[in-house]
């Protein structure tokens, strides 16, 4: 088969005859350029006969077969400049040109730029907008979603990915979106475990998606973690949700549980009146921000006696989660600012809702993950330090757990 369709009036020495200087040469739509746009080109279409069995002029017997259907401009990136070249395109839209292959070689960088813009929160429509304005391309949210698509085998590779043996502290929460699923719009629980490591660096361990927040839920995402290689985690905080610390403890025995104080503060305040709520405070900080745990309880027992009778459910709430409450009166100060609060976590969150709040549903539980994915990456590149005062927590956990450092601590 002969390539009779190629460009081959392309004549060097009488092309460069023509040039006057340097610039003819190297510049804009000089020579050089010229001869890249015909190579290309050239090259794109060998490929395409390749692809469709057949040469351009050539018909073929089969009316079902594919064929060529014209050709669209793309800027390509070169050592001499950019080079605007017509590839080559098939009615069926399946011919992926390995010369310059879509988006991913263009002088724009337009996959990894569209990836990017998904990470950031930008719907597929607002990324095809911007890319029109911007490039003069046209690309579908459809070809969008295809491109971001790619990534979800990474993803699922990421969030499966073995684990260090112990963890001194993880943070575990859930943040909900709303998803379309069979017609109907229903909201669904991200399940998130942060862990800081041996080393004092945060990292996301695994994002799980499911209904509604649930314990049974966080015992599978528990076993998860263990079956990635996790076999034990020091202390673990949490919010107030009941059945949270037996489904922890089912799977991780030793771990110490701390639930929030923040978000047993929000749930205490609902159950008291707006005008009491300044005095019932300034109550309370006497008990989560003593210096000890008996002084604490000392302090619970005033309240107790104060305001027991007009809010019962709250002072009985304390007093039933204490054990789980009080957990980083153990520890000093420096070590307790890292644990009494989910807050860590709740940063996170922060950031995983302000780059999807444009999406106000999400399609699909993938679509949901895909974005997550992206922005967690996104998230972590900026956690190149250890935590604050991670040296004066290590000693402490060395010297309180130090029956169980020959997991991998390294302390």
């Amino acid at each position: 088969m002969g390539n009779k369709n190629l460009k081959t009036n392309f004549d060097f020495e009488q092309e460069l005859e023509k040039c006057k200087d340097i610039e003819d040469v190297t510049g804009k739509d000089g020579l050089i350029q010229r001869m890249i746009k015909v190579a290309l080109e050239n090259m794109l279409t060998k490929e395409m006969n390749g692809f469709i069995g057949r040469e351009k002029d050539e018909r073929s017997n089969q009316s079902d077969k594919n064929y060529r259907n014209g050709s669209y401009p793309k800027t390509v990136k070169t050592n001499f400049g950019d080079v605007t070249i017509h590839v080559p395109r098939d009615r069926n839209g399946e011919f992926e040109p390995e010369t310059v292959k879509k988006f991913e070689t263009t002088s724009t960088g337009l996959e990894s730029k569209i990836v990017s813009m998904y990470s950031k929160g930008m719907s597929t429509r607002d990324i095809k907008d911007h890319i029109q304005g911007i490039y003069g391309t046209e690309i579908s949210p459809s070809t969008i979603s295809n491109i971001t698509d790619k990534i979800m085998d990474e993803a699922t590779e990421w969030f499966s990915r073995p684990l260090s043996k112990v963890y001194p502290i993880t943070f575990l929460d859930a943040v909900h979106f709303k998803v379309k699923t069979d017609s109907r719009i229903q909201n669904r629980a991200a399940y998130i475990c942060q862990g800081i490591n041996q080393d004092g660096y945060k990292d996301i361990l695994g994002i799980w998606i499911g209904e509604n927040e649930g314990a049974k839920f966080w015992l599978g995402v528990c076993n998860q973690l263990k079956n990635r290689g996790v076999e034990d985690i020091l202390i673990s905080c949490i919010d107030g949700l009941t059945g949270f610390p037996d489904a922890i403890r089912a799977v991780f025995p030793k771990t110490e549980i701390q639930l929030c104080i923040i978000h047993q503060i929000r749930n205490s305040l609902k159950y008291v009146a707006s005008k009491e709520q300044k005095e019932f405070m300034r109550d309370l900080k006497l008990v989560y921000r003593a210096p000890s745990e008996e002084i604490a309880l000392c302090e619970l027992d005033r309240m107790s006696s104060k305001w027991g009778k007009k809010y019962s459910v709250v002072i009985d709430s304390w007093l039933n989660k204490w054990t789980d409450l009080s957990t980083y009166f153990k520890y000093p100060p420096d070590v307790r600012r890292m644990i009494y609060t989910t807050n860590s976590l709740e940063g996170f969150n922060r950031q995983l809702r302000k780059a999807t709040k444009v999406r106000t549903i999400f399609p699909t539980d993938e679509a949901l993950k895909k974005s997550l994915y992206l922005v967690t990456l996104d998230v972590i590149k900026k956690w190149t330090s250890p935590v604050q005062n991670w040296g004066q927590a290590a000693t402490q956990f060395a010297i309180t757990f130090s029956e169980r450092m020959d997991l991998g601590l390294g302390f």
